[in-house]
């Protein structure tokens, strides 16, 4: 919180610009932030990976939401996790409320995101995801929806770089990479999981999440993300679609 502070004083003391429209004012300005607020949509990749739960996003890997998910991720614009977050809840309500079977949720969800390095950390001067992930429980609480962060998984290995891999090859790459960790096993199975996720590309990264946390039989109700690639689907035809 005191980095936050600190980051929004040094915004107002030097001016600021929006990452999206790049006008000056607030990091994101209203008419960009009203794109993070979207409808939720089923975001399948496509080719669709084994393991993958149902994933909703509520835009395209794109435009604003793209520069605020990199500002924030990559350039610390630390302010950027409470709308990226606001729009992280909105993936998750959808989840929520379109569970199969019409079940409801009577416990606290545990919104599991990727393990990320300590050298990544190290690198960026801050966890870009778990930040997002706590404001999105914070977004989620004021509608009433308990929802924690859960850092349940850790890595099993080391994987190559992602970026120039084709879907099959990250899949690949990263099949076995993600474990629970022995102290969370437990756990898990008290709450129902949501994994979460900045974006979704190919889906490899959250399909490997979803098949580490099933193999210690944890109740995945599917994953949500802020944004996906649009080449994993077309938008409204409920069968739509990072790494």
């Amino acid at each position: 919180m005191p980095r936050d502070l600190a980051a929004a004083a040094l915004d107002l003391f030097l001016g600021s610009a929006c990452v999206g429209c790049e006008r000056p004012g607030p990091p994101l300005c209203l008419r960009c932030a009203d794109g993070l607020q979207r409808s939720p949509y089923v975001a399948w990749p496509e080719p669709r990976l084994d393991h993958l739960e149902r994933p909703f996003a509520v835009t395209a890997y794109e435009g604003a939401a793209k520069a605020a998910i990199i500002a924030h991720k990559e350039h610390a614009v630390l302010t950027l996790a409470k709308p990226l977050g606001r729009a992280l809840a909105l993936s998750v309500m959808a989840l929520v409320v379109d569970r199969p079977g019409g079940e409801s949720v009577a416990t606290a969800l545990a919104l599991v995101p990727p393990p990320t390095s300590t050298a990544q950390i190290r690198a960026r001067g801050h966890d870009p995801m778990l930040r997002i992930v706590r404001s999105c429980g914070r977004a989620l609480g004021a509608c009433g929806i308990v929802a924690v962060p859960s850092l349940a998984l850790e890595r099993a290995r080391r994987v190559a770089d992602q970026a120039e891999l084709s879907a099959q090859d990250r899949a690949v790459n990263l099949s076995g990479a993600f474990r629970a960790r022995p102290r969370a096993r437990r756990g898990l199975a008290d709450h129902p999981l949501v994994v979460v996720d900045d974006v979704l590309t190919t889906g490899a990264t959250a399909a490997e999440v979803c098949r580490a946390l099933r193999a210690v039989e944890a109740d995945v109700l599917g994953v949500a993300v802020i944004a996906a690639t649009r080449r994993t689907g077309r938008r409204g035809d409920g069968e739509e679609g990072e790494g």
